[in-house]
């Protein structure tokens, strides 16, 4: 697999608290120039990002990030906002308060009433899979797919680890087959990307692809 094609799977992202107009322009133009799937960027340059890249690249967007513990009414305002300045794909945490306590029906029903909300626009549940047991991270995987959502995605890359190997693997294993897998955080090589494609990722949240084939045409 080239660096072309692997690109094609990465969601361009930018989520640094300090981005200022100017890198979220920049992030745009490599995506759109190396045909990326997506940029993901902050929700407050949704609109702004949306206007800029006149539809040659999707704008994603993140929902309760990076902590997940905002209340589901704010995630489901966060979301419809991002959505109706043009968000065309939604990145959620879920509440990891609602895992440790096995409360799976409460981290179900949220996630259903952001699936209502995102309709047909692609929706992305973040688990964190660092902070999470074997077991917990099956039950999600259960979880994201019965609630309808598109996509399961291992992390934020705002905790204590990114996606690894194993646990994409454990993810495509155990999410029902339209259930797409997102690996984010700590992707750092052509390598590691190609493997996690091939263990069943779909998408890869990265920035650092872009930058190694940007280094290969200096």
């Amino acid at each position: 697999m080239d660096l072309k094609e692997i690109l094609t799977h990465v969601d361009h992202t930018l989520l640094k608290p300090t981005a200022s107009w100017e890198d979220i322009r920049q992030l745009i133009d490599d995506a759109i120039k190396y045909k990326c799937a997506s940029v993901c960027l902050p929700p407050s340059y949704v609109f702004e990002a949306v206007q800029y890249a006149e539809g040659q690249i999707p704008v994603c967007t993140v929902i309760g990030f990076p902590l997940g513990y905002n209340t589901t009414a704010a995630k489901m305002f966060e979301a419809q906002e991002a959505i109706d300045m043009g968000a065309s794909e939604i990145d959620m945490v879920v509440n990891l308060g609602w895992v440790k306590d096995s409360l799976f029906e409460y981290v179900q029903d949220e996630i259903e009433q952001l699936v209502i909300v995102t309709e047909d626009k692609i929706l992305k549940v973040i688990i964190e899979t660092c902070e999470l047991t074997e077991q917990e991270k099956i039950r999600l995987c259960k979880v994201v797919t019965a609630a309808g959502a598109d996509f399961i995605k291992t992390s934020t890359g705002f905790s204590g680890g990114g996606a690894t190997f194993a646990d994409v693997a454990l993810l495509r294993k155990h999410s029902g087959p339209k259930v797409k897998v997102k690996a984010s955080g700590g992707i750092s090589s052509l390598e590691d990307a190609q493997k996690l494609i091939e263990l069943g990722a779909d998408r890869l949240g990265t920035s650092r692809l872009v930058k190694i084939a940007k280094a290969q045409e200096d």
